[in-house]
């Protein structure tokens, strides 16, 4: 078999595997890569040469730099200083948008979601809205953002890259200002002005909604119970051996109420325990444990005192949603050790708009759910850090923070301006960048490879030399020459469009820089078959891989608003079509005008 059906039966794989294997990306990449490596058509001492390419050491450094200006506070300065704290639904979306915009251009896409988000919903809930209707055309702002500039998403790093390994210089940073920022002025415009209309009305805010009534049972422990003297975690041991799924939520103690339950505590005799199971469940746990619901008769005399060291914690429920990098996915409360580790317990999940809260503790983690916690804030600081979570609720600036903010905002302005004056390679400034970052303790050194999004790191650093394999083998040219066969080679402007519109529903499915890297030869090789600038169709290249609209799962972005916008599958399409058919609109001209197909 010709080294071109190979190289085209794999692509075809990678591309089923993104669109319908539940495998994580970097996984499919790894398997793209060595199957490359088995074949023969990626020699075995080039295997791992795309670790060390300028656009992954780029993302890398990107990402901690995105952290450290997270963690020094200054972006929680600017929204505090440019979002009016009085203003309407309306002015604040169109504040967000810009803002978000704007961070996208020269940070991590999701850093910048994941600090407007509570600010949104905030909004939201003062004007009395649907989370959803703010949260998507932020969303999809942000995304827009990172189009303007060469660090602003990963695509585009990759597109520069790829110039560079066929013999021509890098992109500069603006490079791709003129198309970009054309594009995401228009699409604010658009949300602001009809969009936010499109997105569904759900209410997904599980405070509100979480109905205790019909879940939770008091339940007295009585003089035969066979759980006096047990722990917590025993008691709920006994259930799971029989098959009935619960949890104690609470327990009651004379007049106090020890909350959270946390597992090593003691049960006695004329305890109130708050049962969290199934009504189908309710009789055979008050049967199997001898408890009694409670009654107006019950003697003082039956209430025992608590322990000093057991009085009452501060708690409170509080609302995470679960971050497209963190640890939790494919975990449960139960892997994790919840309740066990952090005295939290878990109350309520939401999953694309449908609220769960039975089996609870053995329910895998998805990006994008939506989790009510109750326990004390501290502990649950300590889980939403330690496992990617984050809170769905306005974080206050320390006024100590300040300084380091400036500061920090001084380093990103001299990276830039070293990297966009051409004084040093991109990856080269913001290495150093980061350097300067950890000097100055902005990030501490603890925290600097947990910055970083490594599956990412690693898809990107598999699929560079697929993507090679694609040039090296002929196959982009024999794809790119089959291709025009099938229109009409006077009309170069439908080549353009269509490579566009076929980049943008590839990026829908798969990794916006998995989808770079391989319509990258394959646009280069148009352009060479059509004798066209090559430049056009990259640029194309960039625009409609940075566009992931119609799915929540084409861009981690649009996974993170899953939970708390209560959306499913099927809504993104409605705001996400409308959308991308304006950035076609919008950036065809626009690339023909800044980057001439004669040029």
């Amino acid at each position: 078999m010709s080294e071109h059906l190979l190289v085209t039966a794999v692509l075809a794989g990678t591309i089923l595997l993104f669109f319908f294997s539940r495998w994580r990306h970097d996984v499919i990449a790894l398997i793209a890569l060595m199957t490359c490596v088995l074949l023969d058509l990626i020699p075995e001492a080039q295997a791992f040469s795309g670790f060390s390419h300028p656009a992954v050491i780029t993302v890398a450094a990107v990402l901690i730099i995105s952290a450290g200006l997270q963690s020094s506070g200054v972006l929680n300065l600017l929204a505090d200083r440019i979002l009016p704290k009085q203003a309407g639904p309306l002015l604040s979306l169109t504040i967000l948008c810009l803002v978000g915009a704007f961070l996208s251009a020269f940070m991590n896409n999701v850093g910048a979601m994941a600090l407007l988000m509570p600010l949104a919903i905030s909004v939201a809930n003062r004007a009395e809205m649907a989370p959803g209707q703010l949260l998507m055309p932020l969303s999809f702002c942000t995304v827009l953002g990172g189009m303007i500039t060469l660090i602003g998403t990963p695509p585009n790093l990759i597109v520069s890259g790829f110039r560079a390994d066929n013999g021509q210089s890098h992109f500069q940073l603006f490079d791709f200002a003129p198309v970009g920022l054309a594009v995401a002025l228009a699409g604010v415009a658009f949300v602001v002005l009809l969009g936010w209309r499109l997105v569904p009305k759900r209410k997904a805010k599980l405070g509100s909604d979480f109905e205790s009534g019909s879940y939770l049972t008091e339940a007295i422990v009585s003089e035969q119970s066979p759980s006096i003297g047990q722990s917590l975690a025993a008691l709920e041991t006994t259930l799971e051996q029989e098959g009935i799924e619960g949890q104690v939520v609470a327990l009651h103690r004379g007049n106090l109420r020890l909350s959270p339950a946390l597992p090593w505590r003691k049960v006695a005799q004329g305890d109130t325990l708050l049962l969290e199971l199934e009504p189908k469940d309710l009789s055979s746990a008050l049967a199997l444990l001898k408890l009694e619901l409670p009654s107006s008769e019950r003697e003082e005399s039956e209430i025992q005192p608590m322990a000093e060291e057991e009085r009452d914690i501060e708690t409170t429920f509080q609302e995470y949603v679960v971050m497209p990098n963190s640890v939790l996915l494919g975990r449960s409360a139960r892997d994790i050790g919840l309740s066990n580790r952090f005295g939290l317990t878990l109350m309520a999940i939401s999953r694309q708009g449908q609220h769960t809260i039975h089996r609870l503790k053995t329910t895998p983690f998805r990006a994008g759910d939506l989790l009510l916690l109750q326990g004390d804030r501290d502990s649950q600081a300590t889980f939403a850090s330690g496992y990617g979570c984050l809170p769905l609720a306005q974080r206050n600036l320390a006024l100590n923070d300040t300084g380091k903010a400036m500061l920090a905002l001084l380093i990103l302005a001299g990276v830039l301006l070293l990297s966009g004056a051409g004084i040093l390679a991109s990856a080269s400034a913001f290495v150093l960048g980061v350097l300067v970052f950890l000097l100055t303790g902005i990030i501490p050194l603890s925290q600097l490879y947990n910055a970083v999004d490594w599956p990412v790191i690693v898809l990107l650093g598999a699929m560079m030399p697929v993507a090679g394999a694609m040039s090296s083998t002929g196959t982009a040219h024999w794809i790119a020459q089959s291709s025009l066969g099938l229109f009409d080679l006077q009309h170069p402007e439908v080549i353009l469009a269509l490579v566009i519109l076929l980049t943008m529903t590839l990026s829908d499915f798969m990794n916006n820089a998995a989808t770079a890297a391989l319509m990258c030869p394959i646009a280069v090789s148009l352009a060479t078959q059509l004798g066209v600038n090559a430049d056009t169709f990259l640029m194309a290249v960039a625009v409609g891989a940075s566009c992931s609209f119609l799915t929540p799962i084409g861009h981690q972005n649009n996974t993170l608003i899953l939970g708390p916008g209560g959306f499913r599958f099927g809504d993104y399409w409605r705001l996400g079509l409308p959308m991308e058919l304006l950035v076609l609109a919008v950036s065809l001209p626009m690339l023909l005008l800044i980057w001439p197909l004669n040029g």
